[in-house]
């Protein structure tokens, strides 16, 4: 019976810990990042991050830092919808950014994410994929782009950052709670469902 139970929980993918390590500091990073925001911020263009950023607000850093460890990205930068990143990445050097307005530390956010992105693309698809819920195309595309392209990226696409399924209320507010409490074990269990989330967007 305990077997059954076991194997009927979402398991880790087996990515490279430094990958992980790296998720980890970016969910960090970018759970302090919303945390500061003013009330009714909203960063992306496709839905707002205000609930979001009042739910992670309370927490502390050492709060913060445990909900981070998820084995998965919290934040996303449209790395679903394959189209977008295609067209954004074979265009590079096309557009006038004078008119986009991010603040610093977004824009700082959003450079190290897209690094982030592409080193993950180039060296392990399935990692892209399960880390930071990448279609293939996007994938192809990352894999394509050279390096030095990312720089002048960040300044449009810091307009795309929100948090991972900011629409899936009761998965942030099941976070925080269980980052504020002090059950370790329910904590790892609202993190691993996670990969449920993720399984069914690429399944959608």
């Amino acid at each position: 019976m305990q077997d059954a139970h076991a194997a009927s929980r979402p398991r880790e993918p087996q990515i490279p810990l430094e990958m992980l390590a790296s998720v980890h500091e970016l969910n960090r990073r970018f759970l302090d990042l919303v945390s500061c925001r003013p009330p009714g911020w909203s960063p992306g263009t496709r839905g707002s991050s205000a609930a979001v950023s009042a739910q992670v607000a309370p927490l502390s850093a050492a709060q913060k830092s445990a909900a981070s460890n998820c084995p998965y990205a919290l934040f996303d930068l449209r790395f679903e919808d394959g189209c977008h990143w295609q067209t954004r990445l074979r265009a590079v050097g096309h557009w006038n950014i004078a008119d986009v307005t991010a603040d610093g530390a977004t824009l700082e956010f959003t450079r190290l994410a897209l690094f982030f992105a592409w080193h993950v693309a180039a060296t392990a698809k399935l990692a892209a994929q399960v880390l930071l819920g990448m279609q293939e195309a996007t994938v192809a595309a990352f894999r394509e782009a050279p390096i030095g392209c990312l720089p002048s990226l960040a300044a449009s696409e810091a307009a795309h950052l929100t948090a991972r399924w900011n629409d899936c209320a009761r998965y942030w507010s099941a976070l925080t709670e269980a980052a504020s409490g002090c059950d370790a074990a329910e904590l790892r269990r609202i993190q691993l469902s996670g990969l449920q989330l993720a399984a069914a967007a690429r399944l959608a």
